[in-house]
């Protein structure tokens, strides 16, 4: 039975805006009632509020810097950095799966470490460097990840390719003479709907130089 519009209720009827008005007013009074350390505690939260710089609703400028070169758009706050780079940017190399952090087939690298850049809004990687799979080459030709994954036929529809690779790359990058098994650790947080990872193995191990043990 739907409740009265732009009523957002619990199960039990009780409304989670009374519930979060009530939640602020009892960290309102546990501040007063915590005597001088609580009031300093809420002063400092109030500063920190007025120092932080407010956004939207509407669009506001943005710029990222993306594989080496420095963009610029206009979003809304809310825009993820997934879609400032599809929609607003046209880099469509990270890829729309499952958009929750869970597949990891828009896997970046923001200052060099691999996220997921479904999970970040676009205006917080201002400042950052971010790198996508169009940017691993060495010189005029492809990376050494994404060369094994093309020799090795490691991907069916391609969709989560790019995060692998993505992926892939930074293991190496911080660890060069990584394992088969520490490569395989760090690819974890993805995942490959159409089950190409006996091929990604071939790849991994190709990478690590060693030979293949057959299960």
């Amino acid at each position: 039975m739907s409740d009265a519009p732009g009523r957002d209720t619990t199960q039990d009827g009780f409304s989670r805006r009374e519930f979060l008005r009530g939640s602020g007013l009892t960290a309102t009074t546990a501040a007063l009632t915590g005597g001088a350390a609580g009031l300093a505690e809420a002063a400092a939260v109030q500063d920190r509020k007025a120092d932080a710089p407010a956004l939207g609703p509407g669009k506001v400028d943005i710029t990222l810097n993306v594989n080496g070169k420095e963009l610029k758009t206009k979003v809304e706050p809310r825009v993820t950095l997934l879609d400032a780079l599809r929609n607003y940017l046209d880099v469509t190399g990270c890829k729309r799966v499952c958009d929750r952090g869970t597949c990891g087939a828009c896997t970046v690298l923001l200052d060099n470490k691999p996220i997921y850049s479904c999970t970040l809004f676009a205006a917080e990687a201002q400042g950052k460097k971010i790198t996508t799979a169009e940017a691993l080459v060495e010189g005029n030709k492809i990376a050494k990840v994404p060369a094994a994954f093309v020799k090795a036929d490691a991907q069916q529809c391609g969709f989560c390719t790019p995060g692998f690779v993505v992926s892939m790359y930074a293991a190496f990058q911080d660890n060069p003479s990584a394992g088969p098994g520490e490569i395989e650790n760090a690819l974890s947080g993805n995942i490959c709907r159409c089950g190409t990872y006996e091929q990604m193995r071939d790849a991994i191990a190709a990478l690590c130089k060693v030979k293949r043990k057959e299960a």
